[in-house]
């Protein structure tokens, strides 16, 4: 019993001194700085400000900075400056470090944060510092940080504003090949009115009809909640062309303007179809495009190269952090920025001044024309006609003006030169090149044609092949054929190569295929299947009737293996791009190019172009004719086709349609326009 006792009086012993040294050891063991450190550094990464502020900072920086300031103002600068990613290190101390009490415990912190302006990074020095802090009975002693607002930003001090501002990029401008502006970056006038200076209410009227608006809208713009009697009140944007009417505006007392930058179009419709033109992102745009750092404020490409370009020519805004001291007058101190990035100037391969030649040569007549450089493929023109005024719509059409637009029935807002047309005999060069390369044509050999129509046999029913000129001399050669358009002589050529043989060659010059252009343009075709199923369609095809169509680019492309031996180029439309690149090779033969090229001269000379036949330019080309087939026994509408290059030195080929000529004007009525496009591109260069 006495043995028992006394083992239990000994573990009893052990027990109790167990327990001693335990609360010894938790009481001695004080944080150290660096463990107070790394809690606070956990804390801070974690905008756990209330708890830091309770816990963690010294009685000094309580004592100077209120709860309110300390916390409120981190977290409304973390939203207005979209603060984020807070990440803070310290510099290890070295593992024999002994931390004294009376002296402050200093650590290198490195802070980085993501911010609206870009990435934050910078380093300071912190401080802690050891307190004996009381709560009613209660001691505690611990290590707590010293803190000022040049934590929360680099430099800030306590009575600094913080501010965020938007640096602004310019959109890429357009220019010709020749660094011609074509879409840029100008100026235009911002028409407004000072209300307590218009007092005569008739100018009303007057400053509409020049603005192209109603004294409906006028007052509209008037009465609003903003305005006040000496504001300016903005009615309308013009753009720089429109001196004359901003002279004429200002002339009304109350009438003034102010400078707008805005984009311009120095070539105004000629290549309005091409260049497109910017415009207020709509909403379906935005809903796309948001994530890409687009807002509702932003204009965007709405049409032609403006749109296809949008990416490269978007200029992307910087964004600026800056503190500002209290004093009078203090100059900000930017604190972090993202720089404006400025959108590329990007040239296009277009000849501006041969655009506008061209444009002007079809006089608002519906028609399209392209221009191609024989030897590189580079795109040298591109016109529909009739255009529109790309500023309209830039500065915002009024739903009047664009239902005119809409309904005029010369659909100045269609797009013809991304569109495809019979061709008719334009595309005889090309029937001609594929009989020739397979041997069935022989250029010298004559076929013996009488009458003014034809068919094979009593198999084709009604169907005749009908021709313009009956007296063309027998025997009939392709250089006469081509002279006086033979479609006799060209639907018998294809009946001898065959369906397929002609379907093979077509496709060899790409037709069926997508032009591989940066633009969307409609493809050329051998019908609407890709197939011919009679005698009587390929009659048609092999002079651009049936259900043939063509492109007026690819038509002008087509043209470049007669004119360099052989090769069709792919199109290129930006300068930057590679020009030269081969689409279709082998296609013609020097001997038979030659050919080719000395009947399309005497087509000029001795055939029905004559208003082409210049004196001083030397031009070859085909004329070409298509009907568009009418309901009834009526004649239909009929497009003239040109396809011209100077003989004498073929540095572009040009390719020309102008609906519409059924009345008696015919293909020489386009022939005269390439060829005054010519001579008044020739004055200008």
């Amino acid at each position: 019993m006495q043995m028992r006792m006394k083992k239990w009086l000994a573990a009893l012993t052990l027990c109790m001194l167990t327990l001693l040294f335990a609360g010894c050891t938790k009481e001695d063991a004080k944080p150290t700085p660096e463990e107070r450190l790394q809690e606070y550094v956990e804390l801070w990464q974690k905008n756990e400000h209330r708890k830091i502020y309770k816990d963690y900072l010294s009685a000094d920086t309580i004592a100077n900075f209120p709860a309110d300031f300390y916390i409120d103002r981190q977290e409304k600068l973390q939203r207005d400056l979209d603060i984020t990613n807070i990440r803070v290190t310290y510099d290890e101390p070295a593992e024999e470090t002994e931390w004294s009490i009376e002296e402050p415990a200093s650590f290198t912190v490195h802070i980085s944060m993501d911010t609206a302006a870009g990435p934050v990074t910078y380093d300071k020095e912190l401080l802690m510092v050891h307190e004996v802090r009381e709560d009613g009975e209660q001691t505690e002693e611990n290590w707590y940080a010293e803190w000022d607002p040049s934590f929360i930003l680099p430099g800030l001090d306590t009575k600094d504003t913080v501010g965020i501002m938007t640096l602004p990029s310019k959109r890429g401008e357009i220019t010709d090949r020749h660094g011609r502006p074509i879409a840029i970056n100008g100026a235009g006038y911002e028409i407004g009115i000072v209300p307590e200076r218009f007092t005569d209410s008739a100018n009303k009227k007057i400053v509409a009809e020049l603005l192209g608006v109603t004294v409906d809208f006028i007052d509209k713009q008037l009465n609003q909640s903003w305005v006040k009697p000496n504001y300016f009140v903005t009615v309308k944007v013009l753009p720089s062309s429109a001196k004359d009417v901003v002279e004429r505006l200002i002339e009304l007392p109350g009438v003034t303007y102010q400078k707008a930058e805005m984009r311009e179009y120095p070539f105004g419709e000629s290549l309005a179809h091409l260049t497109g033109y910017i415009g207020k992102i709509t909403a379906e745009q935005l809903e796309k495009l948001e994530s890409e750092g687009y807002t509702e404020r932003d204009l965007i490409g709405r049409q032609g190269m403006e749109r296809v370009l949008e990416e490269r020519l978007r200029g992307h805004d910087g964004v600026r952090i800056y503190k500002k001291e209290p004093a009078v007058g203090a100059t900000p101190i930017p604190i972090v920025e993202t720089p404006a990035r400025d959108g590329e100037n990007i040239s296009l391969t277009i000849d501006a001044s041969l655009q506008k030649a061209l444009f002007d040569s079809m006089k608002g007549e519906p028609g399209t024309a392209a221009a191609v450089d024989p030897h590189t493929g580079e795109t040298l023109a591109l016109v529909s006609s009739p255009g529109f005024d790309p500023t309209e719509f830039m500065l915002g059409i009024s739903s009047a003006r664009y239902a005119a637009l809409s309904e005029d029935p010369l659909k100045p807002l269609f797009n013809r030169f991304a569109s495809a047309y019979a061709p008719g005999s334009s595309v005889k060069p090309i029937t001609a090149a594929i009989g020739m390369e397979i041997g069935n044509l022989q250029p010298d050999k004559g076929l013996d044609i009488k009458g003014s129509t034809w068919q094979k046999d009593s198999s084709w029913g009604n169907y005749r092949v009908s021709r313009l000129h009956p007296e063309a001399p027998n025997p009939l050669d392709l250089n006469h054929a081509l002279i006086y358009s033979d479609n006799i002589y060209f639907a018998q050529q294809a009946l001898a190569m065959g369906r397929q043989t002609f379907i093979d060659g077509l496709v060899s010059y790409g037709f069926g295929e997508d032009i591989p252009f940066i633009l969307n343009i409609a493809s050329s075709q051998i019908s609407n299947d890709g197939k011919i199923s009679s005698e009587g369609q390929l009659a048609d095809t092999s002079f651009g009737q049936g259900q043939m169509l063509a492109n007026i680019l690819h038509l002008a492309m087509m043209y470049e293996p007669i004119v360099n031996g052989g090769t069709m180029y792919k199109p290129s439309l930006l300068m930057d791009e590679k020009h030269g690149d081969i689409w279709k090779d082998g296609l013609l033969s020097n001997d038979n190019a030659e050919v080719l090229r000395n009947s399309l001269r005497n087509v000029v000379v001795d055939g029905f172009a004559q208003s082409a036949n210049l004196p001083d330019i030397a031009l070859a080309g085909k004329t070409g004719t298509a009907e568009l087939k009418a309901g009834g026994s009526g004649r239909g509408q009929e497009n003239g086709f040109f396809v011209t290059y100077d003989s004498a030195d073929p540095t572009y080929i040009i390719a020309m349609m102008i609906e519409s000529i059924e009345d008696e004007r015919g293909s020489d009525y386009v022939a005269a326009m390439a060829a005054d496009a010519i001579m008044l591109y020739r004055q200008n260069e």
